[in-house]
């Protein structure tokens, strides 16, 4: 269970974007200038170790986020926050607002980072919870607090983030990079770019998200032209937000320009106006920019100086994808598998083996295990998964051959996002039945037909 000191209540609604007070600490490395921080990588999405009130847990990393939010908490038994009071935040989506209690004077490690006076606001709506979507047990979010004390390096390719004080860093040449000017609201970074929709070169402000998986939101705007309107598109579900499901549409932008450096086919979703109607209404902003786009950089982001600098890496080149299948899978609790046992299991059950002991035949032994379900959670109206017959609820057992419980949850997500007339054949279980289905990946434009 989780201990709580100095209980109170006061209600309180607040936004996730609205200022917060800084009466509280900060965070320092004492006793070097710089520490490297691994990480990682998920679905494009930064997974940090984090240590709160002397427990290890794991954060994901999030500019999008003015304050640390503690989630999936069920398992964190010795976890013990302080100084208590009851408030409500609000978040994207179409829901209400979300009970939560924020809690002052917790003690926080990053890396060699400590904060000795770290707000936390901790939510136990076991809706909001990233450990079902990414396969690795996450149990909260971190964004502004760790930006706001050092200069950071983000190495998407290598994963891992420097962080460096603020007081000693010293910028190196680097004719291959490009350097952005910071805005600021409610303490979430924005930056200035370019995005080509049609002929159309549209210049817009969008949220540094390192949160967000997708490479480009934008909200629809008629009078900028930002519009699927005279584009292919399709609806689909794009994530679930603090206050409920986001769905918008899905397409593509002929090109992102960051100064020098041009992204070409860039996948964009433009959410339905009511999931995102507290975001609008923050001026001047269009959208935002996710970490499918920034993973193909190397970043170097300065809160202080406001500014950001970024250098291509290795992925730059990498193609664009989109789920062909419409199928969204998470990690749902566990089955029970049966495997075939390993010569050293086998002795570990029967002691070790000897002369004197009788032999065993190493072939006809099992052993039972529990493993990862990954479970169908949503089905795209119309996709080829809902033609095939396949339905939520259903249990993977195996993808194209591959036993799913000896694949991580990204993996057999990548199956689903592979090129146009990819086979895909699926064993699933449903109510305790064993069933196979079988479809092909298709071009989720092919059927739009656009106006005159």
């Amino acid at each position: 269970m989780i201990l709580y000191r100095k209980t109170y209540t006061i209600i309180l609604l607040i936004l996730l974007s609205c200022t917060f007070s800084f009466g509280q600490g900060q965070f320092n490395l004492s006793r070097k200038q710089t520490d490297k921080v691994r990480f990682q990588l998920i679905n494009n999405q930064i997974i940090l170790p984090v240590e709160i009130n002397g427990v290890k847990l794991s954060f994901l990393l999030d500019t999008g986020v003015s304050k640390p939010i503690l989630f999936n908490i069920t398992n964190t038994d010795s976890l013990q926050i302080n100084n208590v009071e009851t408030i409500f935040l609000r978040g994207l989506g179409g829901g209400e607002s979300v009970k939560a209690l924020k809690s002052q004077n917790n003690f926080f490690k990053i890396g060699n980072a400590i904060n000795i006076n770290q707000d936390i606001y901790v939510v136990f709506d076991q809706h909001i919870n990233f450990t079902p979507k990414l396969g690795v047990p996450v149990h909260g979010i971190i964004g502004y607090d760790v930006f706001k004390n050092f200069v950071v390096e983000i190495n998407y390719k290598s994963g891992y983030l420097k962080l460096h004080r603020q007081d000693s860093y010293k910028y190196k040449t680097c004719k291959k990079c490009e350097t952005f000017n910071l805005s600021f609201f409610n303490n979430k970074p924005y930056i200035d770019v370019d995005v080509k929709l049609d002929e159309k070169l549209i210049p817009v402000k969008l949220l540094i998200d390192t949160g967000s998986s997708d490479a480009l939101w934008l909200f629809e705007n008629d009078s900028l032209g930002i519009t699927t309107e005279y584009y292919n598109y399709f609806h689909d579900f794009l994530g679930r937000g603090l206050s409920g499901n986001v769905h918008g549409n899905r397409s593509v932008v002929k090109s992102v320009k960051l100064k020098s450096f041009e992204l070409n086919a860039v996948n964009v979703a433009f959410p339905d106006s009511t999931s995102i109607s507290f975001a609008r209404k923050i001026k001047d902003r269009n959208g935002s920019l996710g970490a499918e786009v920034l993973r193909r950089f190397n970043l170097i982001v300065d809160y202080e100086n406001s500014k950001i600098t970024l250098k291509k890496n290795s992925n730059f080149k990498a193609d664009f994808h989109y789920n062909r299948s419409g199928i969204v899978v998470e990690q749902l609790g566990l089955r029970v598998v049966k495997e075939l046992a390993s010569k050293n299991e086998i002795l570990d059950s029967y002691g070790q083996a000897s002369k004197d002991k009788v032999s065993i035949n190493f072939s006809q032994s099992y052993q039972f295990k529990l493993k990862p379900a990954y479970t169908i959670v949503l089905i795209r109206e119309n996709s080829v998964a809902e033609k095939a017959g396949l339905q939520v609820d259903d249990i993977i057992v195996s993808i194209n051959g591959k036993e799913a419980h000896l694949l991580k949850l990204q993996d057999v997500i990548s199956y689903f996002r592979n090129s146009p007339g990819k086979s895909i054949r699926l064993k699933i279980e449903r109510n305790k039945q064993i069933m196979n289905f079988e479809f092909k990946l298709e071009d989720v434009f092919k059927q739009k037909e656009l106006p005159n």
